[in-house]
């Protein structure tokens, strides 16, 4: 019965990080759709999400099947309620890229960020991409010190986020309203996508430790 109990938690493990690569994925692709107003390519990101989606619907009754059948107490009982809030904010990131791809989609055959723009956008992208790929990492290896390096790592993208409205609000910008408007989404788009990446990383340090990265004692 403990190895099938320690199969089934295995098995949430690797669904986690199953979800985190997708998303990853997501991210990645729709970035691409987006900078280069690639219709077909921001469609498959639209329509992958549903498996990100199902995965999560997996993980969560698997979890409270486990929930219901074994009653675990202290590490394992953690395991769990962790992996149901990890999964949920793998779902939200996932939400998130899919936002990106609708961008790319809703001003087709336009493309929804100005040329100049083009690099921070794209770096963004990448950002994301590299925060996510540590979090399914962490998720996997549950290292505390690499969970806790995700928030620092995470600066990167606040730095392009800034940058991208000191761009906005520079007085030689000279696109509409409506790429204005655009280029705000698609930022914020990107920022929450890596808060959801560092909120990962801090719940397996929960999961580990048993206290919140804020509450460790500094080295």
């Amino acid at each position: 019965m403990r190895a099938a109990y320690r199969e089934e938690l295995d098995a949430i493990t690797v669904g986690l990080q199953q979800m985190a690569y997708l998303a990853e994925s997501a991210i990645g692709r729709a970035t691409t759709a987006l900078l280069d107003a690639d219709l077909q390519l921001a469609e498959r990101v639209i329509a992958s999400d549903d498996r990100l989606d199902e995965l999560q619907r997996e993980l969560e009754d698997r979890a409270i099947a486990v929930l219901a059948r074994q009653q675990p107490v202290a590490t394992e009982l953690r395991t769990l309620v962790t992996a149901l809030r990890i999964s949920a904010d793998l779902e939200r990131a996932g939400d998130l890229a899919l936002n990106v791809a609708k961008l790319a989609r809703r001003r087709y055959p336009d493309h929804a960020v100005p040329a100049e723009l083009h690099a921070t956008v794209l770096e963004m992208g990448h950002v994301a991409q590299r925060l996510m790929a540590k979090a399914a990492d962490v998720i996997a290896t549950r290292e505390v010190k690499a969970a806790l390096e995700l928030e620092g790592d995470d600066d990167a993208m606040d730095d392009l986020h800034r940058a991208l409205f000191r761009r906005l609000m520079d007085d030689r910008w000279h696109h509409s309203v409506e790429a204005a408007v655009d280029v705000t989404l698609a930022g914020r788009f990107y920022e929450r996508f890596a808060d959801h990446a560092v909120a990962v990383a801090e719940r397996v340090v929960y999961l580990v430790t048993g206290e919140y990265s804020d509450e460790l004692p500094l080295d």
